[in-house]
């Protein structure tokens, strides 16, 4: 099964010369790369995210296998919904599915089921396939989209288990697995309370501590789209041995296109 692109031309260039020539820009040479358990990475469209995005892709090793963990904005398909098979098309190149590491995340947790039709119409992972692809031709993925209701997606008991599961997964497979988390952050508040909202989320990642990470989007109304996401991949990059998080780069819209009455957050963060 090959899932073909259902956001290119609006989130990111259509043509394969347009998408090389964005990424020359968006994810420029790095001299060295620094080897990571997890990151996060934001996921608008590329006129707003990409350079936030690019330092993601710029600075870490993309190693083979990627799973990626996004959230679910359209609500269709299973809760925790794995894209176990097949590959993604993209302008420049297909991302095959690691199949033999979907499979096994998918036994290690019977939360998760495998649902192609759930990812269909999704931006927040396929925004990631070009530019993982652009770090490393030979990647393959594991999408998996969390939905359950904001923020909690089912409750953190549900958000643990599954972070858990992605960490023995990793350690089973025994070869490098980067795990990203894909989200923005606050949405359409101006510029002033974004950057407060932001700046609690964004501490809390970096402390590598997820439960104030969710305390803090419930307590003061963070509208950030993917806090679950990021929950378990925080919960399972500790569980991988992560023992610190920098944060690499943080704009908002309002950065880019100069409207600072209604913004949205964007950040990248290596966790290591």
């Amino acid at each position: 099964m090959v899932r073909p692109p259902a956001v290119a031309g609006q989130f990111y260039p259509e043509t394969a010369s347009e998408v090389d020539t964005a990424l020359q820009t968006l994810i420029p040479p790095s001299v060295s790369k620094r080897r990571a358990i997890a990151v996060v990475c934001p996921h608008a469209g590329w006129t707003y995210s990409g350079r936030t995005a690019g330092f993601v892709y710029s600075l870490v090793e993309i190693p083979d296998r990627v799973i990626l963990v996004g959230p679910n904005h359209h609500g269709v398909g299973s809760n925790y919904a794995v894209y176990g098979s097949g590959s993604w098309h993209t302008p420049v190149g297909d991302v095959p599915i690691a199949e033999p590491l979907a499979a096994e995340l998918l036994d290690n947790c019977e939360l998760l089921a495998e649902d192609a039709h759930a990812h269909g119409s999704e931006h927040s992972l396929e925004v990631q396939a070009p530019m993982l692809l652009r770090a490393n031709p030979n990647v393959r993925i594991v999408p998996l989209l969390i939905g359950g209701g904001w923020p909690e997606s089912g409750g953190r008991n549900n958000l643990r288990e599954i972070g858990a599961a992605i960490a023995l997964t990793v350690r089973e497979y025994g070869k490098p697995v980067l795990l990203l988390a894909s989200t923005d952050l606050n949405h359409y508040e101006d510029q002033e309370a974004s950057h407060i909202k932001d700046k609690l989320v964004l501490d809390a990642i970096v402390k590598l501590d997820e439960e104030a990470l969710m305390n803090h989007v419930i307590d003061v109304e963070v509208s950030m789209c993917g806090v679950a996401s990021t929950y378990i991949v925080l919960h399972a990059a500790k569980k991988l041995g992560a023992k610190r998080a920098e944060l690499l780069d943080y704009r908002t819209s309002g950065d880019v296109n100069g409207d600072f009455a209604q913004v949205v957050g964007y950040a990248a963060v290596v966790i290591e």
